[in-house]
């Protein structure tokens, strides 16, 4: 005989099991992303005290920090995109220069001094020249041998090599430096989508203490974080954008900024109703006619609540040649230049 209680029991049990479901499938959010992968990083014991940071928008992953090699740069993207719910990992770590060693220098060995001659050797020495020369007297007697002066040939002096140029100099750019941008190619809310790569040049030279660090015109590329385009009937277009290297001298450094946002105005609350409304009028209309005027009314009605559909809301589009400001989120060390590749372009006004 069965329970009473069984299809009860059973019901209890099935809820529970489509409660653990429905919360196993849910992906995490950008927070949670943003605190398991330093978490995941510190079991690595290559990458145990790096001050890493790691920024988490829609799936979109980004790194930055410093690390001591290429494998722990590549072993911190490796934790990075094995976190559910990452779509993507923009890796801006930086690999540590290294210290080459100084070589040893020997000095020369010191030339002997010549050791002093007592009173005793020098008679000895003299007694054996007068021997050999024979007597004073014939020595004297005897005219010395005339001497021709011989006059060596003038050497080509060997020309003088220029002094080395100086050391490149290093200096570090400041959090919060302002980096003013002009883009290359234009953006569309319309077209372009999330992760896209989009191109611009330094509108104003980055200055340290009056020197000119990174120069005007120098090639700056960033990724759209996120896009959405205006809907049909409701929503709003919106573009993030966010920059991630900068080409100075011949040398691309990887940089981390804030984000540029920029928000479109949404279609008018009224725009259903008025589709509706218009549909209702050309129905009407017709109805008042009566047969074929009430077929053509109707579809008077239809069409007006076309060309109401076909419209957008306000699409946002940055042309070629607009100006974007950024601000630097992390200090950034360059070696400094004065001429940049596109210095022949013209600087725009900012203001």
């Amino acid at each position: 005989m069965k329970s009473r209680g069984s299809p009860y029991v059973r019901a209890v049990l099935l809820l529970i099991a489509f409660s653990i479901a429905v919360g196993c499938s849910r992906a995490p959010n950008d927070a949670q992303i943003a605190n398991h992968i330093p978490a995941k990083i510190k079991t690595d014991s290559g990458l145990q005290g790096k001050q890493l940071a790691v920024q988490s928008a829609n799936g979109s992953v980004t790194l930055s920090g410093v690390v001591d090699n290429h494998a722990q740069r590549e072993a911190a993207a490796r934790y990075a995109s094995s976190e559910p719910g990452v779509k993507q990992v923009v890796n801006n770590l930086e690999v540590a220069p290294s210290t080459p060693a100084e070589s040893a220098q020997t000095a020369p060995p010191a030339a002997e001094e010549p050791k002093p001659v007592s009173h005793h050797q020098k008679k000895s020495r003299k007694h054996e020249d007068d021997s050999a020369s024979g007597s004073p007297q014939e020595v004297a007697q005897t005219p010395p041998p005339a001497i021709t002066p011989t006059v060596a040939p003038a050497l080509p002096s060997a020309p003088v090599a220029p002094p080395p140029p100086p050391p490149p100099q290093k200096v570090t750019i400041p959090q919060g430096t302002a980096l003013v941008v002009r883009l290359v190619e234009p953006i569309d809310s319309d077209k372009n989508q999330v992760s896209d790569i989009f191109h611009a040049t330094l509108n104003n030279p980055i200055t340290i203490n009056g020197e000119t660090v990174v120069p005007s015109g120098s090639d700056v590329q960033g990724y759209l974080v996120d896009v959405e385009s205006a809907g049909r009937f409701a929503g709003q277009s919106r573009v993030i954008l966010q920059l991630d290297s900068i080409n100075s001298g011949g040398q691309t450094y990887n940089i981390q900024t804030d984000q540029y946002k920029k928000q479109g105005s949404p279609r008018r609350k009224n725009t259903a109703e008025k589709v509706g409304a218009g549909a209702g009028i050309g129905a009407l209309i017709g109805a008042l006619g009566g047969g074929k005027g009430a077929a053509i009314g109707a579809a008077g009605g239809g069409l007006g609540g076309g060309v109401q559909a076909a419209t957008k809301g306000q699409q946002i589009k940055l042309p070629s040649e607009t100006v974007l400001n950024f601000t630097l989120q992390a200090p950034v060390t360059v070696v400094a230049t004065n001429q940049g590749p596109n210095a022949g372009r013209q600087k725009l006004d900012t203001n």
